[in-house]
């Protein structure tokens, strides 16, 4: 592989992207390019070969732990990617979601798609207005689900800044199982609370998986 001190100035990342545009890139080089540089003995197109074989196969997104397994990536470089991805999200990934009216719960299953077959668990808020239209959709917590994580503050902070009426909570099950747990119940009952006092009214909370889902209003849990 010719490194990059060998390639000819027309030809490097930086260079191609400000003539070209971004588009103009191979994935490996728009990774190289956010790099910078390589290690001692590790030219940068090397480790961006890695994370882009990396990135090729993880399913859910970059995990900083993964990205620290490679070599050539240290603490700085696998946040910088993290929040590549978490800025892309925010800014293309919710692309048609605003505006969306619920009305019951199949209503919200085409907003969680992307989240229905997830090997690890997501806990998601979608903020309502007044209209029962959706403002916004985000992830709160990663991860085995349990009220220290799902922690009233977590959930409500972006719903206040959104001024929304309502929040509809959804997380999927990696399991298959469309029942809800004791966990999944108490951090319900939890939220429904802390959203009656804020004047946030919890509308439903929606187990999703590949084959379904279950709202915990419907099975009375609200």
């Amino acid at each position: 592989m010719k490194k990059m001190r060998d390639t000819p100035n027309r030809d490097r990342p930086r260079e191609k992207l400000a003539a070209r545009g971004p588009q103009a890139l191979t994935d490996a080089e728009l990774i190289a390019l956010l790099l910078g540089r390589g290690t001692k003995g590790r030219d940068v197109r090397e480790v961006a070969g890695d994370v882009e074989r990396y990135l090729k196969n993880a399913e859910d997104g970059p995990s900083y732990g993964d990205l620290l397994e490679i070599e050539g990536i240290g603490s700085a470089k696998a946040c910088e990617i993290m929040a590549c991805f978490e800025l892309g999200r925010r800014y293309l990934g919710d692309d048609g979601v605003s505006g969306h009216r619920i009305a019951c719960p199949e209503d919200v299953l085409p907003l969680v798609a992307e989240w229905r077959d997830r090997k690890q668990e997501y806990f998601l808020c979608i903020t309502l207005n007044g209209a029962g239209e959706v403002i916004e959709r985000r992830t709160v917590t990663v991860g085995i689900l349990n009220q220290s994580l799902v922690h009233p503050r977590e959930v409500f902070a972006e719903a206040i800044t959104d001024r929304a009426a309502s929040v509809i909570l959804v997380h999927n099950h990696p399991s298959g199982t469309l029942a809800p747990s004791t966990q999944d119940i108490g951090i319900t009952r939890q939220l429904v609370e802390a959203g009656s006092i804020l004047g946030i009214r919890v509308l439903d909370h929606i187990i999703v998986t590949k084959k379904g889902y279950a709202s915990l209003k419907d099975l009375g849990h609200l």
